[in-house]
């Protein structure tokens, strides 16, 4: 089997283990059997074990001699943790993605219009993914790859989920906070840095 195949298949391993997290199939503290997952996909335990090993990594499951892999107890305070890091990281890609934003937000526009769907049906499934694709494209215009792998490297996706099915963690509008990043890049304001710092630690969640 080729890398990007494995690569591939390690992914949608994990983010069948993940929706089993946030979905409340796993509850925290229960054990995840590798060899059960295996048998469940048809797939080899292989795989199955890379994606525990990038899921613990995240800190969202944890190991232990003799007890096996278990969901992680995540509190709050767990999750609000992320933000102060991915808020540094996005005011730097977004003060590095100024000037080629101001002149073409076509990246960014369809994630705010089908935020703007996602909002009028409250679909939270939708409101997380297009609210990270969006972010994801902001940090994508800074042109920065080691700044995009870091970002990534974060699980954005997983943590927003998380807060936002687990702690009812919302904003007043997806559609309507992201729009006015957009207009800031067009106009070309000089605080964007921290505007979209400040748009990020206002979604944390309150421990």
């Amino acid at each position: 089997m080729s890398p990007p195949i494995v690569h591939s298949l390690r992914q949608q391993i994990r983010e069948h283990i993940v929706e089993g997290i946030v979905s409340g199939r796993w509850q925290p503290g229960e054990r995840i059997v590798e060899r059960r997952i295996a048998v469940e996909l048809d797939v080899s335990q292989t795989p199955v074990r890379e994606a525990l090993r990038e899921l613990e990594a995240l800190r969202l499951i944890e190991s232990a001699p003799n007890k096996g892999v278990r969901v992680r107890a995540l509190t709050a305070a767990d999750l609000e943790e992320i933000y102060p890091v991915r808020a540094g990281l996005e005011q730097m890609a977004a003060e590095l993605a100024a000037g080629a934003l101001a002149g073409d937000v076509s990246a960014l526009v369809p994630e705010v219009e089908a935020l703007r769907t996602a909002d009028a049906l409250a679909d939270a499934e939708a409101q997380t993914g297009h609210t990270v694709a969006f972010h994801r494209e902001l940090v994508k215009a800074s042109g920065n790859s080691v700044l995009l792998h870091t970002w990534e490297s974060l699980g954005i996706e997983i943590w927003t989920a998380l807060s936002i099915r687990w702690l009812g963690t919302r904003q007043r509008s997806y559609a309507e906070e992201h729009q006015e990043l957009v207009d800031a890049f067009v106009r070309r304001d000089p605080r964007i840095g921290e505007l979209v710092k400040e748009h990020v630690l206002n979604c944390a969640p309150r421990a």
